[in-house]
């Protein structure tokens, strides 16, 4: 417990408790006053991604329907790079007044930073706001593809040792280490060839230079019959793929922890926090956000923020572990 001494501390005619109390306690400097008048500018909200994916739409969505909410302009800055990285580490950085919110979808708060160096720690520099929505990456071949499942595809991997290749975004991305944990189970030797990107993983799949595509996928292209989604990446049916099975289904007990979810600086106060969380999950509940998301293909999930950082901080700790096993890091 810190000792508050029954006196000033004094120095050259300034008195220093009120700073110490604001250092020790961030959120002791807004009075409800002011917790009442918030927002009252506009807010940044840092994407750490390119614009025009559908990641980007679906923030972009949301900040129309905050605006209504929160009666402020959203104004979304890109800020893409380092797999997430420079954009989360901006936003880390930012002054917590809550005037800076960002995107984060998970491996940039516990999978990146233990394998690079990034500027921040998830835990002690971040603190998530709320969660409004998931993703759907899987596994896809072309669609005239002998492999009609996934079962298939491991069968050929066994018949046929390090002959199925594969694409990810990246070697150790979160695609690449799950396939590598599936290849381990099954006992399989596949081979794994890292792109920039999705769109050039897909263009080498449609071109026929790799077998499958694990990852992120488009789904105008599933929609028109190009590809085929063997299984789905993910730790719950997906509402949009409701046939196509998920890891638990093919045997899989491998978590896929990706979400659509919004951090801000951890000293943001808590009724800041607690305002924004709010006032997303009120948005989500708009009919012009879910018919918008829906055309993204994206389901529309919410969790609070007190809930989304229990769950990135058991995520963390999963993730340490593991990659301790897997000799990635000491």
């Amino acid at each position: 417990m810190i000792e508050m001494k029954p006196y000033l501390m004094k120095a050259k005619g300034f008195i220093f408790l009120p700073v110490i109390l604001m250092l020790l306690f961030p959120g002791i400097g807004y009075s409800q006053e002011d917790l009442s008048k918030y927002p009252s500018r506009p807010i940044t909200y840092i994407v750490p991604i390119p614009p025009g994916t559908g990641t980007d739409l679906s923030v972009r969505l949301m900040a129309k329907e905050l605006e209504k909410q929160l009666g402020q302009t959203i104004v979304v800055i890109n800020k893409p790079g380092a797999a997430l990285t420079i954009g989360t580490a901006a936003v880390a950085a930012a002054k917590p007044d809550g005037y800076t919110i960002g995107f984060s979808g998970g491996p940039p708060l516990f999978f990146t930073p233990f394998l690079e160096k990034v500027p921040y720690h998830p835990l002690k520099d971040l603190r998530m706001v709320a969660q409004f929505g998931g993703f759907n990456f899987g596994v896809i071949v072309k669609s005239d593809s002998p492999f009609k499942s996934f079962k298939d595809l491991m069968n050929y991997a066994r018949q046929n040792p390090k002959k199925l290749t594969y694409g990810t975004t990246g070697t150790n991305s979160m695609p690449h280490i799950t396939m590598e944990r599936i290849a381990k189970q099954e006992n399989v030797q596949m081979t794994h060839i890292p792109f920039k990107g999705t769109p050039e993983s897909q263009t080498a799949l449609l071109g026929g230079h790799i077998l499958a595509a694990s990852g992120d996928f488009g789904s105008s292209l599933v929609e028109s019959g190009e590809t085929r989604v063997l299984m789905l990446l993910k730790e719950e049916k997906s509402a949009e793929y409701p046939e196509v099975p998920i890891l638990k289904d093919m045997g899989y007990d491998l978590p896929y922890p990706m979400f659509i979810g919004v951090i801000t600086p951890k000293a943001v106060p808590d009724g800041i926090v607690l305002k924004l969380d709010e006032a997303f999950a009120k948005a989500i509940k708009e009919p012009t956000f879910i018919k918008g998301m829906k055309e993204l293909r994206l389901p529309v999930m919410y969790r609070s923020g007190k809930e989304l950082d229990a769950y990135v901080a058991q995520n963390y700790d999963y993730y340490s572990k593991l990659f301790k096993e897997l000799g990635l890091i000491k």
